[in-house]
This record gives C-alpha cells, sequence and structure tokens, in this order.
C-alpha cells in the first residue's frame, strides 16, 4: 500500500515533470512559429541554431556555426550581454544586413539560478508586423515633445528692454536701472501705477540675465483665491487636500527652480502667508503641503506692485521683513502722464503692433488728435493707451482721424477752443516797449515737430536709407513714407537727398 510520503513524492514529480514539459513545449512553440532561435553557452558559444536562422547568416548547414561566437553567426547579437547580466531582452530591434528584426533574448539558468547560457528568437523578420504598436509610440512621443516645447514657449521671456518704448529722461533712468538689475542675482521689486509695463520689465531683466535659459514662471497673486496660494506656491502631495486624490500639485517654486519667479501685485498677499513666502526665499527650500519631502528651489525673485508698500507696513498689514528681503533693487515705472514726451513714439509703435496683428491699415492722427491725447491725463497708463488704439483700428475705416473721433474714446466730448480775444492796442509812449518773445507752438505743432526731428535722426543713422531707418525705429516702411511726405508739405523736413532710398 502507497504512503502517504510516496504519494507526495508522486505528486511533486508530476509536478515537475509538467513544469518541464511545458518549458519544452513552449520552447518548440516558438521555435516553430519564430523566424530563428539560437542557443548560446555560458561562453557566448553558439550551442545550438535551427536551420532557418543559420541559413539566414550564410550557414548552409546549422553544424558550421556550433562553437562559434555568437557575433560572429550574428553580427550584432546581444546574447552574450544577456549572459553577463542574466536580465532578459524582452523586446528589441536588431539590425540585420537584409531588413531589421523583432527579437526576444532570455537567460538560462541552472537549478542555483546561476546563468549558464542564453536563448534568442527572432519574434518577425519584418517591422510590419509592429507597425501599430510603433506608430502609437511614434504618435505619443511626438505630442509629448510638442507639448514639451510649447511649455517651455510659454515660460520664456516675451519682452526685451526694446519693448519699453521711449526716450523721455525718466524712462532712460528705468531702463537703465532695469539693465542693471538684470547683471545682478538679487531680488527686484517693481514699483508704480497700473498698466505701467512692470510686467513688461519683469520679462525684460530675465531675458537679460544669466537665468534667460531657464523658466521664467509668473504668479499673479491678486487673481488667486487666498486658500490656493500656498498649493499654487508650494505644491501638495497627492491626496493632501480634495482633488489631489490621484496625484499631486507641483508648485511654481518648484517650476521655476534655475529660473525666475515673478510675484505680481505682492502687495495683495495675505498676511498670513507672507512668512511662509520669507522661509522659502531665505532658506531656498520649499516642502508642499501633506508631504515631508523638503525640495531645494534656486529661484530669482521679480515682485511688482501698485500698492503702497511702506503705507502697509507700517499699517501692519505687509511683513517689515519680507518687505526689506524684496526690497533689494527698487525700481519705480513712471505713469505715462509724467513721461509726455514717450507718448507719440509709444503710440505709434502699439498702433504699428496692432495693424500688423490684425492686418488692417494705421490710421493718421490729426493735429487735433495729438493734442487731445496730450490733455488727457491717462490714468490707466500704457494699458488705457492701448486699449483706447486698439479700439480706434476696430472701428476706423480710413482717412485722417481727428479730435472728434478720439474723443468719445477718451470718455470725454470734443470741445471746441473759444476764438481767442483780440489783443489790446499798444498805447504809445515815448520809448518803445521791448518785443514779448514768440508765442510757443501749439501741442500738436510742438509733437509734430519733435515727430519730425526724431525721423530725421533716425534718417541720418542709417545714412539716408529710408527702409533702414523704419526698421530701426520700429515701424513699417509705408508708414515712414507716409510721415516722410506729410513733415515734408509742412515745411518741417528738408527735401528729400539724393541719398535717400
Amino acid at each position: 500500500m502507497e504512503t502517504l510520503s510516496e504519494a507526495g513524492d508522486n505528486v511533486l514529480g508530476n509536478y515537475d515533470s509538467v513544469a518541464r514539459r511545458a518549458m519544452e513545449s513552449l520552447f518548440r512553440t516558438f521555435e516553430n512559429f519564430s523566424e530563428g532561435t539560437i542557443v548560446v553557452d555560458v561562453h557566448g558559444r553558439v550551442v545550438w541554431i535551427n536551420k532557418r536562422y543559420a541559413a539566414r547568416f550564410g550557414f548552409a548547414d546549422p553544424q558550421d556555426a556550433i562553437g562559434l561566437d555568437c557575433e560572429r553567426v550574428i553580427p550584432n547579437s546581444l546574447l552574450r550581454e544577456v549572459v553577463a547580466t542574466g536580465k532578459p531582452i524582452l523586446l528589441d530591434i536588431m539590425e540585420a544586413a537584409r531588413e531589421p528584426m523583432i527579437v526576444m533574448r532570455l537567460p538560462i539558468k541552472d537549478d542555483e539560478g546561476n546563468t549558464v547560457g542564453a536563448v534568442g528568437f527572432a519574434l518577425f523578420d519584418e517591422l510590419k508586423a509592429l507597425t501599430p504598436l510603433l506608430s502609437h509610440y511614434t504618435r505619443a512621443r511626438d505630442e509629448l515633445a510638442a507639448t514639451r516645447r510649447t511649455l517651455e514657449q510659454t515660460r520664456r521671456a516675451k519682452y526685451t528692454f526694446a519693448s519699453f518704448v521711449g526716450n523721455s529722461p525718466a524712462t532712460l533712468e528705468v531702463k537703465r536701472l532695469a539693465r542693471r538689475a538684470a547683471q545682478v542675482d538679487a531680488p527686484v521689486l517693481l514699483l508704480g501705477e497700473t498698466g505701467t509695463g512692470k510686467e513688461l520689465l519683469a520679462h525684460a531683466i530675465h531675458a537679460g540675465s544669466l537665468r534667460a535659459d531657464r523658466p521664467l514662471v509668473t504668479v499673479n497673486v491678486a487673481a488667486i483665491p487666498e486658500a490656493l496660494l500656498e498649493v499654487e506656491f508650494f505644491g501638495a502631495a497627492p491626496g493632501a487636500y480634495t482633488g489631489a486624490e490621484r496625484k499631486g500639485r507641483v508648485g511654481k517654486f518648484e517650476l521655476a527652480d534655475g529660473g525666475t519667479l515673478f510675484l505680481d501685485e505682492i502687495g495683495d498677499m495675505p498676511l498670513s502667508l507672507q512668512s511662509k513666502l520669507l522661509r522659502a526665499l531665505q532658506d531656498k527650500e520649499i516642502e508642499p503641503i501633506g508631504s515631508n519631502r523638503i525640495i531645494r528651489s534656486d529661484v530669482r525673485i521679480i515682485a511688482a506692485t501698485s500698492a503702497d508698500l511702506p503705507a502697509l507696513v507700517e499699517a501692519g498689514k505687509f511683513r517689515a521683513d519680507l518687505y526689506y528681503r524684496l526690497n533689494v533693487v527698487p525700481i519705480c515705472v513712471p505713469p505715462l502722464r509724467l513721461r509726455q514726451a514717450d507718448l507719440l513714439p509709444l503710440a505709434y509703435a502699439i498702433l504699428e503692433e496692432i495693424c500688423r496683428r490684425t492686418e488692417r491699415d494705421a490710421p493718421v492722427l490729426s493735429d487735433s488728435a495729438l493734442a487731445l491725447m496730450g490733455e488727457h491725463d491717462w490714468p490707466g497708463n500704457v494699458r488705457e493707451l492701448r486699449n483706447t488704439l486698439e479700439r480706434l483700428v476696430m472701428m476706423h475705416d480710413g482717412g485722417e482721424v481727428d479730435a472728434s473721433m478720439l474723443a468719445p474714446l477718451l470718455g470725454r466730448r470734443a470741445v471746441t477752443a473759444p476764438a481767442p480775444a483780440p489783443a489790446p492796442r499798444p498805447v504809445a509812449t515815448d520809448t518803445p516797449a521791448p518785443l514779448p518773445p514768440p508765442a510757443p507752438p501749439g501741442y500738436a505743432e510742438a509733437m509734430a515737430q519733435y515727430e519730425a526731428a526724431y525721423l530725421t535722426q533716425a534718417l541720418a543713422a542709417s545714412r539716408g536709407n529710408a527702409p533702414r531707418a523704419a526698421a530701426a525705429i520700429g515701424i513699417s516702411r509705408a508708414a515712414f513714407y507716409k510721415k516722410l511726405v506729410a513733415h515734408r508739405a509742412a515745411g518741417r523736413m528738408a527735401p528729400a537727398g539724393a541719398a535717400e532710398d
């Protein structure tokens, strides 16, 4: 009678037998359906190769390949690597003389787990067998590369110092300070009314710095709810808050690593978050919400605000230590009303950009329209100027734009100036009265004379080459010629020279 021990031995023996038969069956299946099979020993020498595979590599008799190094039989074989590492190469494309092949390589191990050889199967001899998989992979790879390129473009500076138009003393001083700030790595604080171009300057400073090839990441503090600001800055671990169960959130500090973090409207930052921001700036470390992971963050801070930060500090609404940390390189951006000399070139530069983008003709501003623009205070600064000119371009149907057309866009009525009162008759005296100084030209004429001088200077710098002069000051050649004709007809510029193109 069979004992339990003997029965157990028989069961185990049956299991081993089934396993061996399964492995042999699997090998035969691969060998029958693959394009070729090869086996090598621990030294990488061929111990068996089927007839189809041997013939493919020039061996009429498979026995002629036995004992040769696998690389002599199959020039691009990686079976020696499989033997050396003991790790399989499950799917690979192997270059062959005629055409590439899809191959699989597996290690052969003894009962103790030692690698004693390797087996290789050539699964397909045409890549078209994997065309759907390769097409899907290629498409996904291309889409990922395109997304990365787009993301990199959105995190690059969009403006340079040339974008900050104007040559008034105030503007030149701002550019001087900003260029100096670009050469250092200290925090910059941009102060000024809304719409004065602080964001443009932040982009220009980053573009001129040593961090220009790294990301520029912007956070508008005033536009983000207080409850989300901490996550926006520092990120969050998976499951740290509702909606973050599956994956976490990367914060702006981590995204801007190595580059610049622009904090717009920093004066609106909640007091409770200011201490955490200060710590991140001092320690150059952040800790995502719900995580114990410390992340090193090397960022350069540019902050901007239209608020009176010293007054907020005095009122206890802004931390003094954070203010001093940000206020290393302060730059005050003047409002447009304090740099009236920039109004005309700025308006023409904006008009040129709008018309190029919308593919419309630029309107010609009359003297009365220019005078009205000069009288306006521009409380919205450059942003208001751009908005006004954009509306003007959309409404313009051709011809000259006078003050009556421009006035509604500025929220005012066109006022006709009263006729000047007759001058009193001079009283005869024995000694002649000194002649009064000549009256200054009107504002519109003064601005026109400024433009004429500006164009003359551009022409001189380009040695009379009008297209080159137009490109140098950033307007189209057609607009440049139109202005030349108008100013020469009014006698503000000399006639065209022989060298002018």
